[in-house]
């Protein structure tokens, strides 16, 4: 048989019966046996060591051996007990089995039967004990599964958000909202990167910070760690006496700082704090990262769109001065042709003088030449020149 851990109560007073039974029988094949003489022991006992089988003599000093049973059963209905009883006890055998007693064994002790009995006993617990074991574990795994799919909502929702919310400071909040929650932190705060001051890290949102730090929302907020993480690009997880050194450490017992990037150049900090001493865990790590990507996707898309903005401005007001150019190219022509074609008019009709007909063909000549060069500007040439 192999060894055991399980612990015996055995209540007897006579000291052959708990020796025999006990230091002869069970210890022998690995048992914690537990040997008491009196119901103030026994139940002292119980309570404190929690056995896991009680044999229990019916005949105690001072005693009934069925009032102690009714106090112990009660105490804990799980607890398999054996009765020692005379041989002529059965009566009282037949009202401890009523009482609730598992089984018994008539004196004097057979040891065969006596651990045969107490085995059947133990079989019982070691039952009830593997089913509130298994679930236990199926509660565990339950509620694992839950956390996973609530973390997998939440995930979702931040995605979902980054491609649907328009309004950045609302994304934002709904991010570390979102932080917060996966990671079973308290407090949560979005540093971006200020574009025109190098090296300066803005707090853009934030929840459940302090007045005194919430109030320099658009400003640079030092935490003592976030500069670290900016340097390195790399994730910060820290509690404990060594966070004890940072400023940050007024407002919590464990910290993380995931970076937020844009290829390898770091453009914002992700910060979360838990109040209690419990480190960040690697699947809250994984989870932030993956949060800070998303964070990262908007941050990409608001600097695109910014800059096809800009660019589609530029390019309209390209459009507008050449359009400007060539309504004052379109003016002078307009005016030019206007007075080329009023003079060769005039000496047309012979209003500066007879022409000869070499003169007044090269005359038609200009004239036709002019015509083309009116029709195909109005042609080519803004409105404004009709």
């Amino acid at each position: 048989m192999t060894a055991s851990k399980e612990i015996i109560l055995i209540v007897e007073n006579d000291p052959d019966v708990s020796d025999l039974l006990g230091r002869q029988a069970l210890v022998p094949l690995g048992y914690q046996v537990k040997v008491v003489a009196d119901a103030n022991q026994a139940i002292q006992a119980a309570v404190n060591l929690m056995p896991d089988l009680i044999v229990l003599d019916l005949d105690l000093v001072g005693i009934s051996g069925k009032d102690l049973l009714v106090g112990l059963h009660a105490q804990n209905p799980d607890t398999p007990i054996v009765v020692l009883a005379e041989k002529d006890g059965e009566h009282d055998v037949m009202q401890a089995l009523r009482l609730g007693a598992f089984d018994y064994l008539f004196l004097p002790l057979r040891e065969a039967e006596a651990v045969a009995t107490i085995e059947r006993g133990l079989k019982q617990i070691r039952g009830v004990n593997d089913r509130a074991r298994l679930d236990e574990r199926l509660q565990a795994m339950n509620e694992e599964l839950k956390r996973k799919v609530h973390e997998l909502r939440t995930m979702l929702s931040i995605g979902k958000a980054v491609v649907s919310v328009t309004d950045q400071r609302m994304l934002f909040h709904q991010i570390i909202e979102g932080a917060i929650h996966v990671a079973d932190a308290d407090v949560g705060w979005l540093l971006l990167r200020d574009e025109s001051e190098k090296g300066v890290f803005r707090l853009t949102a934030q929840q459940n910070l302090p007045a005194s730090w919430a109030k320099k929302l658009n400003k640079p907020l030092e935490d003592g760690v976030s500069s670290l993480v900016a340097l390195s690009g790399e994730v910060l997880s820290i509690y404990g006496e060594p966070l004890r050194r940072f400023k940050i450490s007024s407002l919590g017992r464990a910290a993380i700082v995931v970076p937020i990037k844009a290829k390898d150049e770091v453009i914002g900090l992700l910060i979360l704090v838990r109040r209690k001493e419990e480190a960040f865990r690697d699947n809250d790590e994984a989870l932030l990262t993956a949060i800070a990507d998303y964070a990262s996707i908007s941050l990409v898309n608001e600097r695109l769109f910014r800059a096809l903005r800009q660019s589609a401005d530029a390019a309209r007001a390209e459009e507008k001065r050449q359009k400007q150019v060539l309504d004052a190219i379109s003016e002078l022509l307009e005016d030019e042709l206007a007075s080329a074609i009023f003079s060769l008019n005039l000496l047309r009709e012979n209003k500066l003088g007879e022409l000869n007909p070499e003169q007044a063909q090269a005359l038609n000549t200009a004239q036709t030449a002019l015509q083309r060069l009116s029709d195909t500007a109005k042609r080519i040439l803004p409105s404004s020149f009709r």
